[in-house]
C-alpha cells in the first residue's frame, strides 16, 4: 500500500510518501510546498492544491492520510490553518483518493510512543522507522508521520470493521477521527 501523508500549512505544507508491506516501511518522496506570503489568500490555496495534485499525480498513492487541526489560541489562524487543510482535501478527493484524519496526539503516539513528543523526537523516529541517511525537515517530518501512523493503525482498523460489520456502502470501514462508527 503507497500511503500519501499531508502536514497542512498556509505557509508550508509537508507531504511524505512510504510504501507499507505489513510492518516493512519504505520511504518513497517527501517535501515542503512553501507558499509565497505575498500572494492573496485565493492564489495561495491554490499553490496547495495544485502542488497536492502534482504529488498524487507524481507518486501514484493508494489512499492519502491528514493531519487533524485543533483549534489554537488564535481563532484566525485556526481558520487560515483549516482553509489550507481544505485546499489539501480537495486535492486529495480530485485525486479519487480515501482520505483517513488523525490528530497530532495519534500521530506522535504511533510514531514515538507518546502523545506529547517533540518535533525533534518526530524527526529522529522518522529517520529511524524509514532508515533515511538524514534528518527529514520538520514539515516533511511530520507528514511522513501522518503515513507511518496510518500504515500503523489503518489495517487494524479495517480488520476491527470487517469484524464488527460496521463498513460504509463502499466496503469500507466508517471511521470518523480514528474511531470506529457503529
Amino acid at each position: 500500500m503507497r500511503i500519501l501523508g499531508i502536514d497542512p500549512g498556509l505557509r508550508r505544507t509537508g507531504f511524505g510518501v512510504i510504501d507499507a508491506e505489513g510492518m516493512r516501511l519504505r520511504y518513497v518522496a517527501s517535501g515542503t510546498i512553501v507558499v509565497p506570503p505575498a500572494l492573496p489568500l485565493p492564489e495561495r490555496l491554490k499553490v496547495i492544491l495544485d502542488n497536492l495534485r502534482e504529488v498524487a499525480r507524481e507518486t501514484r498513492p493508494d489512499v492519502a492520510a491528514l493531519e487533524i487541526v485543533f483549534l489554537n489560541t488564535n481563532p484566525a489562524s485556526t481558520l487560515l490553518l483549516g482553509q489550507a487543510r481544505g485546499a489539501a482535501l480537495c486535492a486529495l478527493a480530485d485525486s479519487a483518493l480515501d482520505v483517513h484524519e488523525y490528530t497530532a496526539l495519534q500521530i506522535k503516539k504511533s510514531v514515538v510512543g507518546t502523545g506529547r513528543a517533540a518535533k525533534e523526537q518526530v524527526q529522529m523516529m522518522v529517520q529511524h522507522l524509514l532508515k533515511l541517511d538524514g534528518t527529514p525537515a520538520p514539515d516533511s517530518a511530520d507528514a511522513l508521520a501522518c503515513a507511518i501512523c496510518h500504515a500503523h493503525v489503518g489495517p487494524l482498523q479495517d480488520r476491527v470493521a470487517a469484524l464488527s460489520g460496521v463498513l460504509n456502502a463502499s466496503g469500507r470501514p466508517r471511521i470518523r477521527n480514528g474511531r470506529l462508527l457503529g
